[in-house]
């Protein structure tokens, strides 16, 4: 079964924690910290691959989860970074934040890699903590977590010529001519329940990659007939291949049926190039087919070519593929230049301070709440179970300001202070 929607959580590796150790070697007297580094846990990556068409095998893995780092051992020495975890998805795959709904990425190159969740720091080891002050430091970091996110993938098939038209317009015969493709026909509407694909060589010299999109009817774009679901696949499009039955009581109603779901989809689709053509014709009267070809051409306001073909007798295949492929090149090649145009701003690019940095406090009666990247970052990897660590947290809250900001405040002995839904001190 076809599936280009997918929901899964993807976590990635928390690091590995320090340790507190020292040196116990003969003929070593006070042997100093050696406790070493946690490691890395490891990332989440995406990468596209040409050889994956669907993402059917998200219905049933629905978490991914990267390694966690090895923790740090004696003698200074850092625990083994983990594996990023690689996840292979279709070309053409865009992920999303379902939280914040934002473009994580969109894949759209084989091999094109991208970090979705990124794997949690190691932890310091006591050897860390070392100093001329501090000889014995009995501190050690818990690894950070990795990220967690939920996100949602979504397939867009990436062809060169998206087939649309009412169903039945004969849009799944047409590419069983001219293409390797071997979709579904039968004589009922929506025969066509996925998108097929199919590799079209045009006069032995090129080939066309398309991709026949399910019959769609008044409100697709709404979501009528799973119509919203279909037309996504036309975004990627170069040229649009307008398929209409010549036998129709109406071609114009047709047209203008499809032209309007089109347009009113979430991206205005109308603006990409498109050819016309009346299927079908093998057995119509030349006279009828004249005056069917007139009236889509009047229509489309004599602004897009309306062919003729019969995919039975393959008239009139040859010209339309050709003038399909010329529309095709004339397409990426403004693409180029439009990214070989374009050009960096003069004016100097001014770089706002990084928002880590930041914190705030609120106050909720005896109960101080306190967030913000950094201290949140250092809570993570305080073990609240030891108190050199847990003062240590403390000196750098106080290095950060945030324990002036509590005074501030008018906290009073007893009083809680909660850095998120981390940790919990007592002031």
């Amino acid at each position: 079964m076809f599936v280009d929607k997918a929901e899964v959580t993807v976590k990635a590796g928390d690091g590995g924690p320090g340790v507190v150790s020292f040196r116990h070697e003969k003929y070593v007297d006070r042997g100093g910290p050696d406790g070493g580094d946690g490691g890395k846990g490891g990332d989440v990556v995406f990468r596209g691959r040409d050889n994956q068409h669907t993402l059917a095998r998200f219905r049933h893995q629905r978490e991914l989860k990267a390694d966690a780092g090895q923790s740090g051992g004696k003698r200074k020495r850092r625990g083994k970074s983990a594996e990023d975890l690689l996840i292979d998805v279709p070309v053409g795959t865009e992920i999303v934040d379902s939280e914040t709904n934002q473009t994580i990425a969109d894949i759209t190159q084989p091999e094109q890699t991208v970090v979705v969740a990124n794997g949690g720091s190691g932890g310091f080891g006591n050897a860390h903590f070392k100093s001329s002050t501090r000889q014995a430091p009995r501190i050690a970091e818990k690894g950070e977590p990795g990220e967690e996110r939920l996100v949602s993938l979504e397939l867009k098939m990436i062809a060169d010529v998206g087939i649309v038209g009412l169903p039945n317009a004969g849009k799944s015969t047409f590419l069983s001519v001219v293409s390797n493709a071997q979709p579904e026909i039968a004589n009922y509407p929506f025969t066509t329940l996925q998108p097929n694909l199919g590799v079209v060589d045009v006069d032995n010299e090129h080939s066309l990659l398309f991709a026949d999109i399910p019959g769609l009817i008044a409100g697709a774009s709404k979501g009528k007939g799973l119509g919203d679901d279909f037309l996504r696949h036309v975004e990627r499009t170069a040229v649009l291949l307008h398929l209409i039955d010549a036998y129709q009581d109406d071609v114009t109603q047709a047209y203008q049926t499809i032209q309007q779901e089109l347009a009113e989809y979430k991206v205005d689709l109308t603006d990409k190039p498109q050819i016309i053509a009346l299927t079908k014709v093998e057995g119509l009267d030349e006279e009828i087919l004249a005056d069917q070809q007139a009236a889509v051409q009047s229509a489309t306001g004599n602004t897009i070519q309306v062919f003729t073909i019969s995919s039975q007798t393959k008239q009139g295949i040859d010209e339309l593929l050709r003038e399909l492929l010329a529309l095709v090149e004339t397409f990426k090649a403004q693409a180029v230049s439009e990214v070989e145009t374009t050009e960096s701003p003069a004016e100097p690019v001014i770089t706002l301070p990084s928002a880590d940095e930041s914190w705030q406090v609120v106050q909720k009666k005896k109960r101080f709440i306190v967030t913000g990247k950094k201290i949140e970052r250092f809570a993570h990897k305080t073990d609240a179970h030891s108190e050199p660590a847990v003062d240590r947290l403390r000196d750098i809250m106080r290095k950060m300001g945030i324990m002036h900001e509590l005074e501030r405040k008018g906290i009073e002995p007893g009083s809680r202070i909660d850095i998120a839904d981390i940790i919990s001190l007592e002031y």
